[in-house]
């Protein structure tokens, strides 16, 4: 297998991973200068740096130099008596983020993101809004009926998912579809009395109440934000939360379960 196929592969899955290099070596070694070994986030590896005791605590570590003279308990049975230095270079998938609702709020939750380094995909199903013009810098942009839209879709559990659709039907038929996905963050712009309102219907179909514990509905933290630019930075900021699981700002998200009127707040 190629290492740079696979780490094509894992980065259209979202799947973060490590390439580790041989970059100097001294004397006898297991394997050769430049040699290389992909690590996968879930330890499983392509290719090789020699094996032992080196692969084994490489992948544990950014930078690791070895000196198999000084330490030569590491890996029984090894004859080699050089040094080795191997640098691991982190591979991260950025965040993606998919909107839905290509509108004001839409536009500039798009330009937040784009600065905070989230990839963006954009669904509307309007050309007039959803376009190069507009979203410039879109990794996608999907101009369809917004079921349609996401049946094509696959977000990944490291993916956001925001919905800004014109509409209480268009909002209540991408969260039907959104709940139903691995991905990291939901959240659903609206008042108290929509939100609440949308989930009780959803509710009805026979979808499961936990289901909508993770939705960050009204959306965003709770700064009294009332222009699009303002719902915009308080969106982004509550996925920068998520993203670096900061402490305090979590404490202020909703994270207890509970009926949806106990736990939703407006945003402007």
């Amino acid at each position: 297998m190629d290492i740079y196929e696979e780490i094509v592969r894992l980065r259209q899955a979202g799947r973060k991973c490590a390439l580790a290099t041989i970059v100097n070596s001294q004397g006898s070694i297991p394997s050769f200068d430049c040699a290389k070994m992909l690590v996968r986030d879930d330890g499983s590896i392509v290719g090789t740096i020699g094996g032992g005791g080196a692969e084994f605590e490489v992948i544990q570590a950014a930078m690791v130099s070895f000196n198999l003279n000084k330490r030569p308990g590491i890996d029984a049975g090894m004859v080699c008596g050089g040094s080795l230095d191997i640098y691991v270079e982190p591979i991260v998938v950025a965040p993606h983020v998919y909107i839905f609702g290509a509108g004001h709020v839409g536009l500039s939750t798009y330009r937040a993101a784009r600065l905070a380094g989230f990839e963006v995909s954009i669904v509307d199903e309007r050309p007039e809004f959803a376009n190069r013009e507009r979203f410039p810098e879109a990794a996608e942009i999907v101009v369809a009926d917004y079921e349609a839209a996401a049946a094509r879709l696959k977000p990944s559990a490291n993916a956001y998912i925001l919905i800004f659709t014109p509409g209480h039907q268009t909002d209540m038929r991408v969260l039907r579809w959104a709940v139903t996905t691995p991905a990291r963050y939901v959240g659903m712009m609206g008042s108290k009395r929509k939100v609440t309102g949308i989930f009780h219907e959803l509710q009805k179909e026979g979808i499961p109440a936990e289901r909508f514990e993770r939705v960050h509905a009204p959306i965003g933290l709770d700064i009294g934000a009332q222009p699009p630019e303002e719902i915009a930075i308080s969106v982004v900021a509550e996925m920068i939360a998520i993203r670096r699981q900061s402490t305090a700002a979590l404490a202020h998200l909703r994270m207890e379960p509970a009926q949806p009127d106990a736990r939703l707040r407006e945003v402007g």
